[in-house]
């Protein structure tokens, strides 16, 4: 039996339901309002999904999240890497392209708080979408830690 943990052992598609669960940083950035630009580029904003907890830093109705926001994708061990706007340090992206988790992950350090710590998390520091007007919405444009540039 390898000593190695699963992610860098399993593809996404061998993880059983809690392994696949515990790969989630709890980042929230995939929680983000994303505006695209006629060129199809997306940029990232400091505007969270009605349904993301910016003090939690979880989804407040996890279970019903794709019925009560129709476009909220539930990411499959299929979908993963079709995904380009996923945020660049998700563990489910890394592992889909044979990347390692990064050293603040809770997986490595053992410390569920660790993607906080490590300024890695949009926890705290979001506006809900419906306290904002859609028009407004550029005015939340931001970039946020491990997401801008080649990292």
């Amino acid at each position: 039996m390898s000593k190695d943990p699963f992610w860098k052992v399993k593809s996404l598609k061998e993880m059983s339901r809690s392994e696949w669960e515990s790969l989630c940083d709890g980042c929230g950035k995939c929680c983000l309002v994303q505006l695209e630009d006629d060129d199809g580029s997306r940029v990232l904003t400091s505007l969270s999904c009605k349904l993301y907890d910016g003090a939690s830093g979880r989804c407040r109705d996890y279970a019903n999240r794709s019925v009560r926001v129709p476009d909220c994708v539930i990411l499959t061990a299929e979908n993963v890497g079709q995904l380009a706007w996923m945020p660049k340090t998700c563990a489910y992206r890394l592992v889909d392209e044979g990347r390692d988790l990064p050293d603040w992950h809770p997986l490595v350090t053992g410390d569920p708080q660790s993607t906080f710590k490590a300024n890695m998390s949009v926890r705290g520091r979001v506006t809900s979408e419906l306290r904002v007007a859609d028009e407004d919405y550029e005015d939340f444009i931001r970039d946020w830690p491990g997401e801008s540039g080649d990292s």
